[in-house]
């Protein structure tokens, strides 16, 4: 099995890789941005890719979009800091067919590669049972606010917290409390993971 590594974070990588190589049939390669993952799977074609979302240049969910387009075939594993169903339901949107959590034990990967190789499907039951009976995380824009969600869409665009609250009228300090109840209703960890969430539906 052939399986392309897309993760910016080197000890990610060699870890990763270092698993994969203990398992003798599994040869392994690596990218550290969306740009060259992309032109590694072009080139190598590998059986399964494993990518993380927070890339440079892009999104993991764009590098699995991207890679589709290319191949509709191809299985992709997003391999991710975000323990959150709420990612895990983006990446399933976007295309991938698993979905691990990198402070889950680690020989959760090589199962969820030799299960996605042969055609399935992988995620934690504790997050297959949230997607199953969580309606919200089939929208997860659909529990915020007119408020919020504009300033969901002004973060997309580029807006910082003192201009988003010039633009709507009120204090930096109001902005800033809305920005951190929209990073615990969308499981978002940074300003950067708004930014990223608004670009990818598409608000920006």
């Amino acid at each position: 099995m052939r399986v392309l590594i897309v993760d910016d974070h080197p000890i990610i990588v060699s870890g990763c890789a270092a698993i994969l190589a203990a398992e003798g049939d599994i040869e392994s390669r690596d990218a550290g941005d969306a740009d060259s993952g992309l032109a590694a799977f072009l080139d190598w074609r590998p059986d399964v890719t494993v990518v993380d979302i927070n890339l440079p240049g892009a999104s993991g969910f764009e590098l699995t979009r991207r890679i589709l387009r290319h191949d509709a075939q191809a299985r992709v594993v997003v391999f991710s800091m975000n323990d959150d169903p709420i990612f895990a339901a983006r990446a399933i949107e976007a295309g991938a067919r698993g979905y691990v959590a990198k402070n889950d034990d680690p020989f959760l990967l090589l199962k969820a590669l030799r299960e996605v190789a042969a055609g399935g499907l992988f995620l934690m039951p504790r997050m297959a049972n949230r997607l199953a009976f969580d309606k919200t995380l089939a929208d997860p824009l659909a529990g915020l606010s007119a408020r919020e969600l504009e300033i969901l869409r002004m973060l997309g665009k580029g807006l910082s917290l003192s201009e988003i609250a010039e633009a709507a009228h009120v204090s930096y300090k109001t902005i800033a409390n809305s920005c951190s109840l929209l990073k615990r209703k969308l499981g978002a960890r940074t300003p950067m993971d708004l930014v990223r969430i608004a670009i990818e539906q598409r608000l920006s």
